[in-house]
């Protein structure tokens, strides 16, 4: 899967992009007969080789930078299998590159609709939200993913960054600094809570450094 989109808002400019790629299998139909069930399962292990190669070929296009074609091949998997999380959230993904938000959104949600405790179309969603400016409904959606692991260092500093956003720079940077306890590796939150506390700095010279 790819992961999470670049956002570019004041407090921050870029967040990475990548993950693993996950996939999830077609639901094997309960099948009477011995010799329907070998069938079945042969049908299944094409549909899954077709589903990587159709995945694979994505990859290379976002490898490329060609994201109208990967949007294309997402598509062609859901057709194949309309209930892929993973195609549903990298297509959504992806068309937040292409800065078609309201429709990255709308694959977050059928994401959701399909997994409601899926923490990367929580976050994904979020980040889509945040380009649209609706900092709150981003932060229900961050909140969500936390509700579901509180470790999630990422759901935190992009919390961080709507909470940025919205004025709020103490509780910004509050929860950079929780998302570095939890990874200290975490190049997003320790870049934005400087910036946060540079901003906070400029706002109030006589603040102390938090």
């Amino acid at each position: 899967m790819i992961g999470y989109v670049e956002i570019t808002p004041t407090l921050i400019q870029k967040i990475p992009i990548l993950s693993m790629l996950k996939l999830v299998t077609i639901q094997q139909n309960k099948i009477q007969t011995e010799d329907h069930y070998i069938i079945n399962n042969e049908l299944d292990d094409l549909l899954n080789k077709e589903l990587v190669e159709l995945f694979l070929k994505a990859n290379d296009c976002i490898d490329d930078e060609n994201f109208s074609a990967a949007v294309e091949f997402y598509d062609l998997i859901l057709k194949i299998d309309p209930k892929n999380i993973s195609a549903l959230i990298d297509k959504g993904v992806t068309l937040q590159i292409l800065g078609r938000i309201k429709l990255s959104i709308r694959s977050f949600n059928k994401a959701l609709q399909l997994s409601p405790k899926n923490i990367d179309a929580l976050i994904n969603k979020g980040s889509a939200l945040h380009l649209s400016e609706q900092y709150l409904d981003a932060i229900a959606c961050y909140d969500k993913a936390l509700k579901i692991d509180q470790k999630c260092s990422m759901a935190l500093a992009y919390k961080g960054l709507s909470l940025g956003e919205l004025g709020n720079l103490t509780e910004s940077i509050s929860c950079f600094k929780r998302a570095l306890s939890i990874d200290k590796h975490c190049t997003l939150a320790q870049i934005s809570k400087d910036t946060a506390q540079e901003l906070l700095k400029s706002i109030n010279p006589n603040s102390k450094k938090l």
